[in-house]
């Protein structure tokens, strides 16, 4: 069996455990952002409509920066100000408002969780953690925690990124800080730390902390409010302790939770030792032939052809130029070739290979797929009639390109 935790990881003491508390929520009510969903978290007296107002924005702030999310949220709660309204727009509305936020599949299972609402708990939202993750698809245990406590006050803890940081360096947690065990820990020292009075507020405030002063790189420890219960900030103000063991040391008794014994501490980082993570794993590399077809339109403005992906999979759902995945190595000759084929059945007419004009290369990252798109043109002279037992296509202007649900890669090929 693993060695249990040491106590100098934990939060054991009562007095401290009070201290901390007081200090966090003392610090939040003066420095907290101002931010629209914590408005209507305040403002909103019906506790289900306060429910909404949180998990849209914990859904929408998945892997996405507040400032980034800020526009998007107000615009998605200005049109859909309940789950009730939700449940009742389209998926391509919904992928349309969603363009350029990224994940897109977060905003699917956002919809399909207010209908299920609508549909199956009678309008009623889940009321505590366990039920909010049971029921409602793409609901998480970070998420539930968050909408749970803040909502409904229920008194349980969250464990996102900001607070893996802060409880990682609080402690000195040094294994990898992503590995099951060690998450399992740090969600218990968050339900055990979690003010019983104030659970919204304080796993807000435990967020905060680490989005604005525990940040990753440069932390401002001179303006935590939490600085004399941060393990990391006492050894690299006093070092290691001639005579009395501390937290280091747990290492020699192969302590879960310190760092490997092959990294040890390193004097020159400071409290950014921690929190450790794994190795990243690198990107796969992929390339894909994508043509705009363009036709001069009715008015004489040129129109492109958009055609919509599968259902499912990268990017579902949403509308892109003609695309066909590029096996690795193929040569430019080659390239053509396959893509002439792939348009054949678009444009219900032979396409040259020849007659694509090569326009460059455009380069976009997603989370797991460093993803090249070798963009080529192809101009249309008369009508092309699109054939409906393919998938959905249609002609738009550059304005309606625009508003379509195209991603962000898409409005750089163009």
């Amino acid at each position: 069996a693993p060695a249990p935790p040491p106590a100098q990881h934990l939060f054991s003491d009562p007095a401290e455990i009070e201290a901390l508390r007081g200090n966090l929520l003392a610090w939040y009510d003066k420095c907290k952002r101002d931010l629209p969903w914590r408005t209507l978290a305040a403002t909103e007296p019906d506790a289900d409509r306060r429910a909404y107002a949180v998990w849209v924005s914990e859904i929408m702030l998945q892997q996405t920066q507040v400032a980034t999310v800020i526009d998007y949220y107000n615009r998605w709660m200005q049109k859909w100000p309940t789950p009730q309204a939700l449940a009742q727009a389209s998926l391509e509305e919904v992928n349309e408002l969603w363009a350029g936020l990224g994940y897109y599949s977060r905003g699917k299972r956002l919809q399909e969780a207010a209908r299920k609402v609508v549909s199956e708990l009678a309008g009623q939202m889940p009321r505590t953690a366990e039920d909010l993750q049971k029921l409602l698809p793409g609901v998480g245990r970070y998420t539930a925690g968050a909408i749970a406590s803040i909502s409904y006050g229920q008194a349980t803890g969250v464990v996102d990124g900001n607070v893996i940081r802060v409880l990682c360096r609080l402690r000195c947690i040094g294994a990898d800080s992503s590995s099951p065990a060690v998450i399992e820990r740090l969600w218990d020292m968050a339900n055990a730390l979690v003010d019983r009075s104030r659970p919204g507020d304080f796993n807000q405030a435990l967020m905060e902390l680490g989005a604005t002063v525990c940040v990753p790189k440069a932390p401002l420890c001179g303006e935590c409010p939490v600085k004399q219960h941060c393990r990391a900030r006492r050894r690299k103000l006093f070092g290691k302790p001639a005579s009395v063991p501390d937290v280091e040391d747990c290492g020699v008794g192969g302590c879960p939770l310190c760092p490997p014994a092959a990294e040890p501490w390193d004097s020159s980082l400071g409290v950014t030792n921690f929190p450790r993570k794994a190795a990243k794993k690198q990107p796969r590399a992929a390339r894909t032939a994508t043509c705009v077809l363009e036709r001069r339109g009715c008015h004489g403005a040129p129109e492109y052809l958009i055609v919509q992906r599968p259902s499912s999979g990268l990017l579902a759902g949403l509308w892109e130029f003609p695309s066909l995945p590029l096996a690795q190595g193929l040569q430019e000759e080659k390239q053509r070739e396959v893509l002439a084929d792939h348009l054949r059945a678009w444009t219900g007419r032979p396409v040259v290979a020849g007659g694509l004009r090569f326009i460059g290369e455009v380069v976009h990252i997603f989370s797991h797929i460093h993803q090249t798109y070798v963009v080529y043109s192809l101009p249309l002279d008369g009508d092309v009639t699109l054939d409906p037992a393919l998938s959905p296509s249609r002609w738009v202007t550059e304005k309606e390109f625009h508003a379509s649900a195209v991603s962000t890669a898409m409005k750089k090929v163009l």
